[in-house]
């Protein structure tokens, strides 16, 4: 388990390292050389790929090789992908002179980082022990943010006292280290493969037939997403207006929340083992509470900088705890035969949760001032974490059987065509 734990750990930090390039490092860099605000929004729109990757998540799901194995081989040529991607952007040394081409290559790295995310996730639905679910769960959050860190700000160092070359050529060799995990990876046989891609797609609405999965889908993960979405779409906004320098919050947000949003993903995975997915969950909601309302100085215009500082990491952990319990459970409801699919369209919709939030959170704040937005916040995150518990309660986990073939929690013995026919 320690071995699959570490293959799943090398996969997900690899797949994020250019995503956090491209959103925070690449940004500044294109910022520095003058590149416009208008221009920079576009480049974040490629980001727009990961919530909708569950339209081509049944493909994966229904094809693969036996001989390399399913998901291996898709990873195979995915990491190799990432990788010459990222080479793609070695000739452009004045990126700034080159948007065409660099977005255009940003938006295929996207995609194959979107691509691998689904097969990783098909893999850790497969692989992970129910007691390691957690743990499997806390790598993946931790990794989104150690990813950013390096990324986002590792290369941006790097490029800063060395240049271009030197900073992209970091990034590839990082990269690469997930290439050489996936040579090394055995993934096991599989014996349940989807037959037609008929059935991989109609799993995209049976996942929902499981007993209380539209309860917690439609209730728990948008009261708590658009709630923590809306109190965190303030921040900026809200720093800038206090007077906060673009330099500042880049590093504050991008860089130092970071560090201890990367330890917490790790504890809260551990907990849920020792204390379950109910019992993180309101560790998540009250922290999140506590951490909103140490916010509320920042919202009425008083930042001094240790107290921000501290108030934006308390908040980042919150939300990271309750991320990984989300992602928990969602695995939980992801059947082998089709996991890829299952935990991609359950964690899309979490996605596009949060992007709604936050043009919620910045709407409403225009029309009631910060503060007001943040108590409403604090009141949805509150109602998602009660839901979630009467949630728990009423369709408790059930551990899976084994290690190689771990099944959905509240209806293990569910396969794709059986949720059909629940649907139905």
């Amino acid at each position: 388990m320690k071995g699959r734990l570490g293959t799943l750990t090398a996969l997900y930090v690899t797949q994020y390292l250019g995503v956090g390039f491209i959103t925070v490092g690449l940004t500044a860099i294109l910022r520095d050389g003058g590149t416009s605000l208008d221009t920079l929004a576009l480049l974040q729109i490629v980001g727009l790929i990961w919530p909708i990757k569950f339209l081509w998540a049944p493909i994966l799901d229904r094809y693969g090789s036996r001989h390399r194995g399913h998901y291996r081989s898709w990873l195979l040529v995915l990491q190799t992908a990432l990788v010459l991607a990222l080479l793609a952007l070695l000739p452009f040394a004045s990126p700034a002179d080159a948007l065409g081409p660099i977005i255009a290559i940003c938006a295929a790295y996207v995609f194959f980082s979107a691509t691998q995310d689904i097969a990783v996730d098909a893999v850790a639905v497969r692989m992970l022990a129910d007691s390691a679910r957690g743990t499997g769960n806390g790598i993946q959050v931790a990794a989104s943010y150690l990813g950013n860190l390096l990324g986002g700000g590792a290369c941006v160092l790097v490029y800063d006292q060395f240049g271009w070359a030197p900073a992209i050529g970091l990034l590839v060799a990082m990269t690469a280290v997930g290439l050489l995990v996936v040579w090394r990876f055995q993934e096991p046989p599989r014996t349940d493969r989807v037959e037609r891609v008929g059935t991989a797609y109609r799993a995209l609405l049976s996942v929902f037939g499981q007993p209380g999965c539209r309860w917690w889908t439609f209730g728990v993960v948008p009261l708590v997403y658009v709630g923590a979405g809306m109190a965190y779409a303030l921040v900026t906004p809200a720093l800038v207006d206090a007077g906060w320098s673009l330099g500042r919050i880049g590093v504050v947000t991008g860089v130092v929340t970071s560090a201890p949003a990367i330890v917490a993903g790790l504890v809260a995975g551990l907990g849920i083992g020792r204390f379950g997915r109910g019992g993180v969950l309101v560790v998540g909601g009250v922290a999140l509470t506590v951490s909103t309302l140490l916010l509320l100085p920042l919202m009425n215009g008083q930042a001094p900088l240790g107290g921000t500082v501290a108030a934006l990491c308390c908040f980042m952990v919150a939300y990271t705890i309750a991320n990984v319990v989300l992602y928990t459970v969602n695995m939980d409801y992801s059947r082998p035969d089709t996991g890829g699919t299952d935990f991609t369209v359950l964690s899309s919709f979490g996605l596009v949760c949060s992007f709604v939030a936050a043009s919620i959170g910045l709407a409403a704040a225009d029309r009631i001032g910060y503060p007001a937005v943040a108590v409403a916040a604090i009141v949805l995150v509150a109602a998602g974490v009660a839901l979630g518990l009467v949630h728990q309660r009423r369709f408790p986990h059930r551990p899976g059987p084994g290690a190689d073939q771990p099944t959905a929690g509240p209806a293990p013995e569910q396969s794709a065509v059986d949720g059909v026919k629940a649907v139905a």
